[in-house]
């Protein structure tokens, strides 16, 4: 096999198992390549992606040996996605009653979801997550788009018990948008005991629903690795989570005024 074929078999391993370890020895055997070989390859590769700031190769000591890709979005990507969301979330006419903001259609584009899932997945790369936890349904696909690129399961949070989730935990919480009591449950099969979830959500308010999905997870002894939101609003400040990221920070809604939609995520974990 031509080194150049290699290095692309290389890669695209590396890209289809993202934040998974690869091993050289199991590379060398399907390619038949040296281990040698393969080691100077991934330099290679190493060397190209942290140039362009895409991701980061790691070495795995051990006897086998082997590579983990961890993705990253370069900085110029990132910006050109900030202020193409900000542009399209600006509209007045997306400003709903309740001080809510329209996203439906921008959370149903597969190009923002996956970058959002980069995003999401560059910041908690180092955070040891196994699973992620969201509550139905608009948090769904930005939670798939992270799990994906942490390579890890998805577990939803119900609103109603379904019998086909079989055996469930259920707690109650205080809506922070309707200030009256709710219910979330999750299904035992759905969440490894003593697992770390990071919880994912599309907008948070107050911060009740991501309070209420980390109250759920104690009842599973799962440790929260983190809180990751789209969109979090700037008031009230002080939300009922101690921790959270957002990719963007949401003003003060006023009919028929343009949305002050600003970036907020802050720099990746090295």
């Amino acid at each position: 096999m031509r080194r150049s074929e290699r290095l692309i078999r290389v890669t695209q391993s590396l890209l289809e198992q993202p934040n998974q370890p690869v091993s050289l020895s199991d590379l060398a055997e399907r390619l038949g390549a040296a281990k040698s070989s393969l080691s100077e390859d991934v330099a290679l590769i190493r060397s190209v992606f942290h140039e362009d700031h895409s991701g980061v190769v790691q070495s795995i000591a051990g006897a086998a040996g082997g590579v983990k890709f961890q993705v990253r979005v370069p900085p110029a990507r990132r910006e050109a996605f900030e202020n193409l969301l900000v542009a399209r979330l600006s509209d007045p006419t997306r400003i709903l009653p309740g001080g809510f903001l329209y996203m439906s259609d921008v959370l149903g584009d597969p190009e923002v979801l996956d970058i959002a899932g980069r995003l999401f997945a560059e910041q908690f790369a180092a955070r040891d997550v196994q699973a992620v936890v969201t509550v139905e349904t608009k948090g769904i696909p930005l939670a798939v788009a992270t799990a994906r690129y942490l390579r890890v399961p998805v577990a939803v949070v119900r609103r109603d018990h379904r019998v086909t989730e079989g055996a469930s935990v259920s707690i109650h919480y205080i809506s922070g948008s309707e200030r009256r009591i709710q219910t979330m449950s999750m299904s035992k099969r759905a969440m490894p005991h003593g697992a770390r979830a990071l919880v994912v959500d599309d907008f948070m308010k107050a911060g009740a629903t991501a309070r209420g999905v980390m109250n759920l997870l104690a009842e599973f002894d799962a440790q929260v690795a983190g809180v990751a939101v789209f969109v979090a609003t700037q008031e009230p400040a002080v939300k009922l989570v101690p921790e959270y990221v957002s990719l963007f920070n949401l003003g003060p809604l006023r009919e028929g005024q343009k949305v002050i939609l600003t970036p907020a995520l802050p720099p990746a974990e090295p």
